[in-house]
């Protein structure tokens, strides 16, 4: 078991500060995203995981975007929380196949990549979760349960055991984040 490095100890420290916040449905979630999702860039492509290092860079610039996505909807609809009908999950759930499939393919035979159809399917499940937390959607929580479940088994195959312990602990809040945000989008019900 390797030990664990202080830039590893913040970004879990922030990771976990990041997920409770956006749970609560704080913009500051975002910067605590942020300053996770900066370091672990590096330690992603330090454990030959591409994908997931692209995927915290994309985290970084989403952060951005959550904030002034989140400022908006505080202002204009009072925080409202979204729902996906099953057209959009379907769509969403064919361009994560899709696009898992083709970057899968092009990380091994182009790269070192230790796991790459799960370091895609990952990515590409991230991708879509991130982008519908910006934008308030509910079901969120259940992409990144799913995605986090694989996240565990990859950063602990690849050496990091304290990182596939925050994503198995971002699993259990995630299942929290969906009963807290069930409970407004209820309350926000006329």
């Amino acid at each position: 078991m390797t030990l664990l490095s202080p830039l590893e100890a913040v970004a879990v420290v922030t990771g976990i500060a990041y997920i409770l916040l956006i749970m609560r449905r704080s913009r500051w979630g975002w910067v605590a995203g942020a300053i996770s999702s900066t370091i672990y860039i590096y330690l992603s492509a330090k454990a030959h995981l591409p994908m997931q290092s692209a995927l915290q860079g994309y985290y970084v610039v989403m952060a951005v975007y959550g904030w002034h996505s989140w400022t908006r909807n505080a202002s204009e609809q009072s925080g409202r929380i979204f729902r996906w009908r099953w057209r959009q999950h379907a769509a969403a759930l064919a361009l994560i196949a899709v696009a898992s499939a083709l970057s899968a393919q092009l990380l091994a035979r182009e790269t070192h990549a230790a796991w790459p159809l799960l370091d895609s399917l990952t990515t590409w499940t991230s991708l879509i979760a991130t982008w519908m937390v910006t934008r308030s959607v509910l079901e969120n929580w259940w992409y990144w349960i799913s995605a986090d479940s694989v996240m565990v088994f990859l950063f602990e195959r690849q050496g990091h055991p304290f990182t596939a312990g925050l994503f198995a602990t971002y699993m259990i809040i995630a299942c929290f984040g969906f009963r807290e945000w069930r409970r407004r989008l209820q309350a926000q019900q006329p």
